[in-house]
């Protein structure tokens, strides 16, 4: 890849709870996916996520660049999406992002259609634009990108609180609301960009914890099935609580600790686990379910006084 094009860390959005207000401010659907940016240099193109990695051979029918746009060299940015039943499906798109051999890339791109979603234009034709206002970007963007079945421009609304209400009734992840004066901060995240999430909520038992330094730092997570077993569906740290909370929650889980994990199902990937008593629960925020119903972006709210046993999948 030429020089001046060389992968770069995107804008990101700050996440807000109120929805901005003013005529400079445009609201867009937050495409739930992955982030990706493509480069063309004249010659080669290939496309980076936002932690650097290269996934050029992962969407091999978004390499084709001059099926889609107008330009001689370009920086696109974008978010990387597979659609089921008309709304966006983290769990599918992560599938196609995971494939590493090429039969399963092959495999992949056949099963699960994917769509670039383009929201910004970085570098055209050997000049960045980042210092441009986001109207002028996106004013190019539209004027260079040929939409396909598998290139899309993402729209602007300027009613927020509309398209918030409008997302949320489909059970989409949120809404990003952007300064139309913002110039484009490469490695940067500010308020010129903020983004505001649709999480759903549940009560959760509590059938496990992780520590750190002697105090309890995740709780492992789960819902009583049909049948009566404590099944697991994602751990969580991070949310509202204080260290205080933790030291708090350590105390009383330290009675209730057992030798094993009380959940039928092993839980993946959580490291140095202690079960315990499935007596406490929890207030939890996530964004969605998953396909082998586990939390998606868990997030402790509060720890609550409930009777565990009464809060069973639906």
């Amino acid at each position: 890849m030429k020089q001046g094009l060389t992968p770069i860390i995107p804008f990101e959005p700050v996440l807000v709870e109120k929805i901005p207000r003013g005529e400079q401010w445009a609201a867009q659907v937050k495409w739930d996916g992955v982030r990706m940016l493509t480069y063309h240099d004249g010659e080669n193109t290939r496309l980076f996520n936002r932690r650097l990695n290269e996934r050029t051979l992962q969407y091999p029918e978004l390499a084709d660049i001059k099926d889609y746009c107008r330009a001689s060299s370009v920086v696109l940015d974008g978010e990387v999406i597979a659609l089921v039943d008309g709304r966006p499906s983290f769990s599918q798109v992560m599938k196609r992002d995971g494939a590493r051999l090429p039969a399963n890339i092959e495999r992949a791109r056949r099963n699960i259609p994917v769509t670039h979603m383009l929201f910004d234009v970085l570098f055209l034709n050997g000049e960045w634009m980042t210092h441009l206002p986001l109207h002028q970007r996106q004013s190019v963007l539209s004027d260079i990108i040929i939409p396909r079945e598998h290139v899309r421009l993402v729209e602007n609304f300027y009613n927020g609180e509309g398209l918030y209400r409008a997302v949320s009734e489909r059970g989409m992840e949120g809404i990003v609301c952007k300064d139309l004066h913002s110039s484009y901060a490469i490695e940067g995240k500010d308020r010129r960009w903020q983004k505001i999430k649709n999480y759903r909520d549940l009560i959760a038992v509590v059938g496990g914890v992780t520590y750190r330094a002697g105090v309890v730092n995740s709780v492992l997570l789960g819902l009583y099935d049909r049948e009566g077993d404590l099944r697991y569906i994602g751990h969580a740290g991070a949310g509202r609580l204080t260290m205080s909370d933790w030291r708090s929650l350590t105390a009383l889980v330290r009675p209730l600790q057992l030798d094993r994990l009380p959940f039928v199902n092993t839980p993946g990937q959580v490291r140095g686990a202690v079960g315990v008593k499935p007596r406490l629960t929890a207030r939890v925020q996530f964004a969605e379910w998953t396909a082998d119903r586990q939390l998606r972006q868990p997030s402790i709210q509060a720890f609550v006084d409930l009777p565990s046993d009464r809060y069973v999948f639906e």
